[in-house]
């Protein structure tokens, strides 16, 4: 697999060159098993083939410089000065379709004194085990900044869950506007239509300004020097969970971190979201897609989707 993918690409060559290798490995195996007298010559050439692909493919390098996509073409990147963070290229994109938009960005100063707290948003699109996760920081006075950690795609490619184990997508954290990440989710993704769900964490302020602060790292890192993506190993779930590790109190890990769609109740179960409600009531009213039905997106997008549900209006 990892010769098929190549540099970021699978060209014809490529697909020969990972056919010769398969083939090697299974004549190995099968002198291994079943061809004496021939074993260790199959084996050696197995082996050197093998030191061959790793060294190979563990010199294949992350790259800033390449033909991004339009929506991952400006990474963000911040400075610091006292308690002040300005953050640059924010992301603020008019959507007409997930597809069709008006690209925009801005950069805003941000005051860690005002740091209230820290909401996760996790986005389900094919069932209860999988969910992308998002972290929006609040500093109040409906001041809200999203930061997703997703794979950086290039023009005219696709996400693969396989191709994120062989080195194919860079890490990126697009940091934005509530109205672009969030939004992008609730409103105009619809193959397949994305459900959206938005839990208050429960931490003191000092931890979640730790916690920012470790992502303004990370993002300043990855804008000096690239990384790849990984689907097991550098995912939303696991690099929230490690940068979590920074700051006091942290989640031991679970394997709730790995299906992320469980992320939530791994949380609730561990005291970090409200506990007066059941998960079930909890869940419910973390439901955002109902509370935009019939609206679009407009200044008031991020007070919207903190609103009560409908359905919980009704249970009350």
């Amino acid at each position: 697999m990892a010769v098929y993918f190549g540099d970021s690409s699978s060209e014809p060559v490529l697909l020969m060159l990972s056919i010769v290798v398969a083939l090697i490995g299974l004549a190995a195996v099968m002198a291994l098993l079943f061809i004496p007298s021939i074993r260790n010559r199959l084996l050696s050439i197995h082996g050197v083939v093998f030191l061959v692909v790793l060294l190979w493919w563990f010199n294949i390098q992350p790259s800033n410089d390449r033909n991004w996509q339009t929506d991952v073409s400006k990474p963000a990147y911040a400075s610091i000065e006292s308690d002040l963070v300005t953050v640059h290229n924010i992301r603020n994109f008019s959507y007409h379709s997930e597809f069709d938009y008006y690209p925009d960005y801005y950069d805003k100063t941000f005051d860690l004194n005002k740091l209230e707290g820290v909401d996760l948003f996790a986005v389900y699109w094919m069932g209860p085990a999988i969910a992308h996760v998002i972290l929006s920081f609040d500093f109040g006075e409906n001041d809200h900044l999203a930061i997703s950690i997703e794979a950086r795609k290039e023009e005219g490619e696709s996400y693969s869950t396989i191709k994120g184990f062989f080195r194919q997508f860079e890490l990126m954290y697009i940091v934005a506007d509530e109205r672009d990440l969030i939004g992008l989710r609730t409103n105009y993704r619809q193959d397949p239509p994305e459900q959206v769900y938005r839990y208050r964490i429960k931490a003191p302020k000092e931890n979640v300004k730790r916690l920012f602060l470790e992502y303004i790292d990370s993002i300043n890192a990855l804008y000096e020097k690239p990384a790849f993506y990984n689907t097991l190993l550098a995912n939303c779930t696991i690099l929230i969970w490690l940068q979590g590790k920074k700051v006091p109190g942290y989640l031991p890990f679970s394997w709730q971190i790995l299906v992320s769609g469980y992320l939530p109740e791994y949380l609730y179960e561990s005291g970090r979201l409200d506990q007066q409600l059941s998960f079930a009531e909890l869940r419910d009213q973390a439901y955002v897609n109902p509370l935009l039905k019939g609206r679009g997106i407009s200044s008031l997008f991020s007070s919207i989707i903190r609103s009560q549900s409908p359905q919980m209006e009704k249970q009350q």
